[in-house]
């Protein structure tokens, strides 16, 4: 059976210069790792501010390739520490052509694997849909050292078909880089049923495939008074039966480290059998948009 492992989430606030967040993610990837991480995850498009706040062509010369300046010098990180790096990049596939893709660098400074983001958002200050394409990699697991990883991102933790798929394919741990916040005319009457819906629906992923499950997220208010985005943090570890193992605060940057064990998925599994007792021939309808009557 896999080893137990170590993961650690990397929750900050981003400053306008790319450059500087880097290298202040590479300060608090140390840290991780000096705490015993052995895979830490970043958050959502960590080398910028929510950029998609607003339609704003020129920020498309915030994107690069993968492999780029980002995952190079991740990879020497990863390559000096000896852990895996889960990095959230704003992909340049080509002229016209952008991502929102995690890499996953491997200890030896190499890329393992890539996922691009497959459910894009298009709501008030999150319009994703005007910078990414949607993914084309589908939903699966990236083979590291410390477990097999299922790497979502974001507007994906809605979503249970990815969180059931990217399970089913072995994964050990399921992470969603994020980005998300309130907007603040909103937070007084909604804010707290927003940030419980999101805690909550990650447990249920958590629960339905006896796994566990991380979500990074960023703190910081970022934009004009009138139309920025409070983030609100709280990133969070929950074990394969959805009990919160490690738990940030909404506004201070934070390095959570948690154990992931398989004997845990193995005991949950075994005595909470969803993946079983799944009819796998009658979930056909799933495939379609709407069933009309």
């Amino acid at each position: 059976m896999q080893e137990a492992f170590r993961v650690g989430l990397v929750q900050t606030s981003c400053s306008l210069d790319p450059n500087e967040n880097l290298a202040k993610t590479g300060w608090k990837v140390r840290e991780a790792a000096a705490r015993g991480a052995q895979v830490i995850c970043l958050q959502e498009l960590f080398r910028s501010q929510y950029f998609c706040r607003e339609e704003n062509a020129e920020l498309f010369a915030l994107a690069e390739s993968i492999p780029g300046p980002s995952t190079e010098t991740l990879g020497k990180l990863a390559r000096e520490l000896k852990v895996v790096i889960v990095a959230s990049l704003f992909e340049r596939r080509a002229a016209g052509l952008y991502h929102n893709t995690a890499a996953v660098v491997g200890p030896d400074g190499e890329i393992a694997g890539l996922y691009r983001k497959m459910h894009i958002p298009d709501d008030p200050l999150y319009f994703e849909k005007y910078y990414f394409t949607p993914g084309d990699l589908g939903f699966n697991s990236i083979e590291t050292p410390h477990g097999r990883l299922g790497v979502l991102v974001c507007w994906d933790q809605w979503y249970p078909e990815g969180a059931r798929i990217a399970a089913l394919s072995g994964a050990d741990l399921l992470v969603y880089p994020t980005a998300i916040g309130w907007h603040p005319s909103e937070k007084a009457q909604y804010g707290a049923a927003q940030l419980d819906a999101w805690r909550t629906i990650q447990r249920a992923h958590a629960i339905a495939n006896g796994i566990y499950v991380a979500a990074v997220n960023r703190v910081g208010y970022e934009g004009p008074p009138e139309h920025g985005l409070e983030f609100w943090g709280s990133s969070f570890v929950a074990d394969p039966f959805g009990q919160v193992i490690a738990q940030a605060s909404c506004d201070q940057e934070e390095i959570l480290v948690a154990e992931c064990d398989p004997r845990r998925t193995e005991e949950v599994r075994r005595n909470w059998p969803f993946l079983r007792d799944r009819r796998i021939d009658a979930y056909a309808p799933i495939l379609k948009r709407w069933l009309d009557k």
